[in-house]
């Protein structure tokens, strides 16, 4: 019984890792005042890109910047859509989560012949072979919680101090909140705006690189499977902070886990795979009314 409740609770904390930074990527785009819909996307690339780099390298960490570097990459494309040029942000995020389910497809057959690729190295296992001289029990740790399981703990606990303790993390929320008091102040909203899409495509390509190289070890087309709009239903639960879209994270992540224990043969497979989005229109429907977001958020700002 101990054995299967650990067992549970670990698994909770890796599903939980992509709906964690996808919910906190959309924590820094809507705390600027810019609605990112297109962490699905972002997400799917990255995952691609990941595995794509990885394989052609032989090296799991590039793979993992690529990954970040293609978010960040999808990012700025989606703040010169929204941000410079004032247009729709919800049609601009639709037109990157389309734009992926197809370009990914679409290199998949051109580059590998192939839409499901298997990835030749982990980060964990990379990493593993890394420490075990020097850390014996690398390989007990890091095989039951990959290396991005501890960045994705680092990462809830520096946004939290970035965004509530700095100078920086001040002046993106006021540009979400209020920009034209912002402008008044001197405080960049472009700038500012750029800065928290561009941050959320970089934890979405980190998110996507956890799915592809620890999660499944290989890429198949619609590998996100919707993660990245959980993930944004992680950010609104927790009320646009880190902690609370963490904790979400986890819920959703529990919801998923216990999907996977449940057996087929006592309830039908397409009713076990439902779980994880049952819960999110749960989670979804008792937050309304009682979730406010950023006073700015979705709205353009044009200089008066």
């Amino acid at each position: 019984m101990m054995s299967l409740i650990w067992a549970t609770i670990s698994s909770t904390i890796r599903l939980s890792v992509p709906y964690t930074l996808a919910g906190l990527g959309g924590v820094y785009a809507e705390r600027s005042g810019v609605t990112n819909i297109g962490l699905e996307g972002m997400m799917l690339t990255s995952a691609f890109t990941a595995v794509a780099v990885t394989n052609t390298t032989g090296n799991p960490w590039i793979g993992l910047l690529a990954a970040i570097l293609t978010g960040m990459l999808l990012g700025v494309i989606h703040a010169v859509v929204c941000v410079t040029f004032k247009s729709n942000q919800i049609v601009s995020g639709l037109a990157i989560n389309i734009f992926a389910s197809g370009s990914t497809v679409f290199f998949s057959w051109l580059i590998f012949d192939k839409t499901q690729i298997e990835v030749k190295a982990k980060l964990s296992a990379s990493l593993i072979k890394a420490l075990k001289p020097v850390f014996p029990s690398a390989e007990a740790l890091f095989s039951r919680f990959p290396p991005l399981v501890f960045l994705t703990v680092i990462i809830v606990l520096v946004s939290h101090i970035i965004l509530f303790k700095t100078v920086f993390g001040l002046r993106l929320r006021s540009v979400g909140e209020h920009p034209q008091a912002a402008d008044t102040l001197g405080i960049s909203v472009d700038k500012m705006r750029y800065s928290g899409v561009i941050i959320s495509g970089a934890l979405a390509g980190i998110g996507g690189a956890f799915l592809s190289l620890e999660h499944a070890g290989y890429f198949v087309k619609g590998i996100s499977g919707g993660k990245g709009f959980i993930g944004m239903a992680s950010m609104i639960f927790g009320k646009w902070t880190p902690f609370g879209t963490a904790a979400a994270g986890l819920l959703f992540g529990f919801g998923e886990a216990i999907s996977l224990r449940v057996p087929s043969s006592l309830v039908p497979s397409d009713f076990i795979h439902m779980i994880p989005y049952v819960l999110t229109m749960c989670v979804l429907a008792g937050a309304v009314g009682r979730a406010t977001p950023p006073a700015a958020d979705g709205v353009p700002y044009i200089k008066e």
